[in-house]
């Protein structure tokens, strides 16, 4: 989509919903399956450029239980550090770029510690998908990809996503309020006129 060459796309995914949401946007996507048993996988390690992934949320956020990797589904942090790890010792060129909610300091400074430890060249960024999206989602980012930078305030609100202007069960007062930082964000332009 960006004009990028991708050989071979591998996802590890166990999630139906998901898998069919990925194989439907690349169709030559190779599902590897779960990502615990990532020593098992059959696949030419050297020749992985970009390594990306998210671990599990509700672990790690301020609006899940704060356990981190002491919850069952915060250590697939170390699972998928782990990975990362491999595919930079193959590919000492290989980037990498891990992705998570906004968290509480400890948190947040954990895995940042945990991830130089790890990887090398760490730079963590914090991005709000409201600059490039109608969605308004706090995350962190760590990675190795050089030059990342802030996005520009693109002033996308739901009623520039949405294929019609009328929601089935929302009303207009309904749309009117999730659009509400419209003039906040855009100063009052819409996706179409900013591009």
């Amino acid at each position: 989509r960006l004009g990028i060459k991708v050989d071979n796309y591998y996802a590890s995914e166990i999630d139906k919903y998901a898998m069919k949401v990925s194989e439907a946007n690349y169709p030559d996507i190779i599902q590897i399956g779960d990502i615990l048993n990532w020593q098992d996988w059959d696949i030419d390690w050297e020749s992985i450029d970009l390594v990306t992934g998210g671990f599990p949320c509700q672990s790690w956020s301020v609006a899940g239980k704060g356990l981190g990797d002491r919850d069952d589904r915060g250590k697939l942090f170390w699972v998928m550090l782990d990975v990362m790890k491999k595919v930079i010792d193959s590919n000492p060129s290989a980037y990498y770029l891990m992705e998570n909610v906004r968290m509480k300091k400890e948190f947040e400074e954990y895995i940042t510690m945990h991830t130089e430890n790890a990887l090398p060249n760490v730079n963590k960024y914090m991005i709000n998908s409201a600059l490039v999206s109608a969605q308004n989602r706090v995350r962190y980012y760590w990675t190795n990809i050089p030059g990342v930078e802030q996005p520009k305030q693109r002033g996308i609100v739901l009623r520039d996503i949405l294929e019609t202007k009328e929601v089935e069960g929302l009303s207009d007062k309904a749309i009117d309020y999730m659009n509400r930082s419209s003039d906040k964000w855009s100063g009052g332009k819409t996706r179409k006129d900013i591009y």
